[in-house]
């Protein structure tokens, strides 16, 4: 490849595309890096320091024994082992873990989440709510619980005018009027400002009207507290190794300094909430109904991002982002060897076809059609539930299938060149027709499978993603992304669940799509052509 000039004209042409030249290296960065999980994500140390030796716990297997004296030969809780007093007893015993410390099968440890614990309080203001009857001269007849909107006792308000109260709307006027007038009207909504108190601001609403036999006597006019749109700052508690603080919000030091005993009652409360539920309810505080709420973030999977788990848990308690690394591991792998696999069976097929044709060529092509035909999903669903879920399987069920599209392409690449010269020249030399099919006519013939391997390669990371969501690819507890995508359809409130493993397999299948998007123009061999 080094002395072909074509070959070095199309790399050339590659690396002249830049986005699908960085989307290359780029992809491999991921996948050598995916390879190396263990060394990024593991719950197991890299190195131990034990009593003066050396221990390397994630190249070999080690019993608990060794750490504990307990004689027990199973597997050691390395982070346990780290805490107890017989490690830490002397200062030169140490474990160095990966970046990540967890494990992609690690459930972790709720306690460990303690620190996470906080509890919202939320005050609502209740919007206060009245009514009153007015008469054709916009007097008002009766009122029930309207004092506050006109700054005065409830008992005082009979005998105001409202038109000199509040700031009436046409709308509302020609409303009132109507209903007088006894005429059907639909119900009327605004809001108004009071005129001697401009703080004050209602929404006045009249039912719908229906004609009577006689015209009533009195409106009835619903008030409605208009209460601005901003909404109170909530005042969040955490507990920081037993100790309970808050953060510094605007209402609470508002109540520490005008309303002590309240402020005092909502703080112990807010505390107690952490060990114990809080039905909501309503409380009077300058006069004013607030509807009390204390939500408490319970440790329960899945789980938020938090300090340490950066990208959440999900539903089993295990940490997403390891899950997502080794799950770029498996589907890079999964795709390669698929695509390899697809195209080594599509271009032996196609080859035999293209370059024998006839009857060879025509049966062939009848028994594809018919392959061709059957549902791969039935197929896989059979198989899996008489062998089990596995890599191999799945590999094997998607290899027999994924080939069938390459060999078209081959046996097309073989029906074109074997009447070229060169392979006439070939047969007069004698070479046999392997030889011919392998060293002449398949290098000539490589353009479709290396600029279609990209899309096969997005395509295989899909299907498994798309069967792993289905509950038909690898058996649980397999890292992959379609598992992740699956807990997020039954808990769809964890958004962690649904937008990373999701934007992990945008991006990885758009990188493959730019590098074969770059391969088929480097093979074009008209990359300046323009239909006119």
């Amino acid at each position: 490849m080094s002395t072909n000039t074509i070959t070095q004209k199309r790399i050339r042409r590659f690396k002249q595309k830049k986005t699908a030249y960085w989307s290359l290296l780029l992809l491999i960065a991921l996948y050598v890096l995916s390879l190396g999980s263990e060394l990024i994500c593991n719950d197991k140390p890299l190195y131990v320091r034990y009593n003066g030796k050396s221990y390397f716990p994630i190249l070999k297997y080690y019993p608990e024994d060794i750490f504990l004296h307990n004689g027990k030969q199973t597997r050691p809780n390395y982070k346990q082992v780290n805490k107890t007093a017989e490690f830490t007893a002397d200062t030169k015993n140490f474990m160095v873990f990966p970046l990540i410390p967890y494990g992609p099968y690690e459930n972790i440890d709720a306690e460990s989440l303690r620190n996470e614990e906080k509890v919202t309080l939320k005050l609502a203001p209740i919007p206060r709510v009245g009514n009153i009857n007015i008469r054709p001269d916009f007097t008002i007849e009766r009122s029930r619980t309207c004092g506050f909107f006109f700054n005065a006792e409830d008992s005082s308000v009979k005998g105001l005018t409202l038109s000199e109260n509040w700031n009436i709307t046409p709308e509302l006027e020609n409303a009132i009027n109507e209903r007088f007038l006894n005429k059907t009207s639909p119900s009327v909504s605004v809001i108004l400002t009071n005129k001697i108190y401009p703080e004050i601001r209602a929404k006045l609403s009249l039912s719908k009207f229906m004609q009577r036999v006689e015209s009533p006597e009195t409106v009835r006019i619903i008030f409605r507290e208009a209460i601005r749109s901003s909404k109170p700052e909530p005042i969040i508690f955490r507990r920081e190794e037993g100790i309970f603080s808050s953060n510094v919000s605007s209402m609470l030091e508002e109540l520490r300094r005008t309303r002590k005993e309240e402020s005092k009652y909502l703080s112990d409360l807010a505390i107690k909430r952490f060990s114990e539920y809080i039905e909501p309810f309503t409380l009077s505080i300058n006069n004013r109904m607030y509807k009390v709420n204390i939500d408490k973030n319970d440790i329960s999977w899945p789980y938020p991002p938090v300090r340490g788990h950066w990208l959440g848990i999900d539903t089993t308690g295990r940490d997403v982002l390891v899950r997502i690394v080794y799950g770029l591991r498996i589907s890079m792998t999964f795709g390669l060897l698929l695509v390899a696999v697809s195209i080594v069976i599509g271009t032996f097929i196609g080859a035999i076809q293209g370059y024998f044709g006839g009857k060879l060529d025509i049966t062939g092509q009848r028994l594809i059609e018919i392959w061709s035909a059957l549902p791969f999903l039935y197929v896989m669903i059979l198989l899996g539930s008489i062998y089990g879920r596995s890599f191999a399987l799945l590999l094997f069920c998607y290899g027999i299938f994924n080939w069938i599209g390459i060999s078209y392409y081959m046996r097309g690449e073989f029906l074109r060149l074997r009447k070229q010269p060169f392979v006439d020249s070939a047969k007069c030399i004698g070479l046999s027709s392997g030889k011919i099919i392998v060293r002449h006519i398949l290098p000539n013939a490589l353009t479709p499978i290396i600029t279609f391997f990209p899309f096969y390669l997005v395509g295989a990371i899909g299907a498994l993603a798309a069967l792993d969501f289905l509950g038909f690819g690898l058996p649980p507890p397999t890292p992959s992304w379609g598992e992740l995508l699956h807990q997020a359809q039954q808990f769809r409130w964890a958004w962690w669940l649904i937008l990373y493993p999701s934007l992990t397999l945008f991006i990885v299948m758009l990188l493959g799509i730019f590098v074969g998007e770059g391969a088929r123009d480097a093979f074009d061999p008209h990359p300046y052509s323009r239909m006119q």
